[in-house]
């Protein structure tokens, strides 16, 4: 099977700025929107003050404006572009971000679409994306790989003892921690959702005003 390769853009096409919508379909279960969701959060939050990244998942990535999508590819399920404006989007168009293509892919596997991301889509993601690097797991019986980019063929990257996989474009590792995908620092902390930590903030508080109560102290009173 050959992959649409990238053709110059005609002339005579013009496609307005922002004007092609996602052409998705809709995950495949919640274990599928979850794991993709919790990706976003955790980097979004762990990012929150930088601009120059966008993180995103189950968008379509049109990449030729005369083959807009290939009828065999579907955006992937989380994906990071360095290098570009933090903003919302409706899709991500190759020409329209400066020819940007993603810096790291992760798909999200099931019974009906592994073996298309185990073979085409990582044949598209090597030789049209040349996406550095690309990681695939499955959250039914927690498979987990990935690839890293070099001379232009993908090469499986070795895990560290935690059995972890480390990114150097995120500058993050990778783990399946309690059945789910996670990022760690390079330190190896867990990356936390907005969800955690909040509740590590309410336990930390909680303890406190323990601790105040047991030397008479009324915590609302400080």
């Amino acid at each position: 099977m050959t992959v649409a390769q990238d053709l110059p853009i005609p002339k005579d096409v013009i496609f307005p700025p922002g004007d092609l919508y996602s052409d998705e379909p809709p995950l495949e279960s919640d274990l599928h929107r979850l794991q993709m969701t919790l990706l976003i959060q955790c980097l979004e939050w762990l990012w929150q003050n930088r601009h120059d990244f966008y993180a995103s998942g189950n968008i379509t990535i049109y990449y030729s404006p005369r083959q807009l999508k290939s009828s065999d590819f579907r955006g992937p399920d989380f994906f990071v572009v360095l290098g570009t404006e933090r903003k919302p989007r409706k899709s991500w168009a190759v020409w329209e971000e400066d020819g940007k293509y993603p810096n790291v892919i992760i798909e999200v596997l099931s019974d009906s679409t592994a073996a298309t991301d185990r073979n085409l889509k990582k044949q598209i993601y090597q030789d049209t994306f040349r996406t550095p690097e690309y990681f695939w797991f499955d959250p039914n019986n927690l498979e987990f790989a990935g690839f890293v980019l070099v001379a232009g063929k993908y090469q499986a990257l070795e895990t560290n003892p935690q059995g972890w996989l480390w990114s150097q474009q995120l500058e993050l590792f990778l783990g399946v921690y309690k059945e789910n995908l996670r990022l760690f620092t390079a330190e190896g902390e867990l990356v936390p959702t907005p969800q955690e930590v909040a509740k590590q903030e309410k336990e930390r508080a909680d303890r406190m005003a323990a601790k105040l109560r047991e030397l008479n102290i009324d915590p609302d009173a400080i």
